[in-house]
């Protein structure tokens, strides 16, 4: 069965960049500009992985990460962060705390992104 993940970020390119890469790898992918966006869509079509930003307008990456979290205890989270006031490292550390099993600071590498996407869907077999 094909692995469904759900990208949230409100740069396009990065969304772009994300499908792609994941679409070759034979997974189904479908996108959000903001975690609003993102939380509606998952509620209506689950995914089995979440790939959020941290830095957005309207609803960040972190209140994104607890609603997910609360909602949906089980949902597998990467969040990715390209920085911000603080820096990604900082926020990428909080993401953590409230639930995100992975981080990655912008740009990330492919090969590392797609390891920790396949370790976490293990996890979910």
């Amino acid at each position: 069965m094909t692995a469904r993940i759900l990208v949230i970020d409100d740069e396009e390119e990065v969304r772009d960049i994300l499908k792609q890469m994941l679409e070759l790898e034979g997974y189904e992918v479908i996108t959000a500009k903001d975690g609003n966006e993102g939380i509606k869509l998952f509620k209506q079509n689950p995914a089995d992985l979440v790939i959020t930003d941290i830095i957005m307008p309207d609803k960040e990456g972190i209140e994104t990460i607890i609603e997910l979290r609360r909602e949906f205890p089980d949902v597998k989270i990467i969040s990715i962060s390209g920085g911000g006031r603080i820096g990604p490292h900082d926020y990428l550390a909080m993401a953590k705390k409230l639930g995100a099993e992975r981080s990655f600071t912008k740009p990330f590498e492919r090969k590392k992104i797609l390891q920790a996407i396949e370790e976490l869907l293990d996890q979910k077999k």
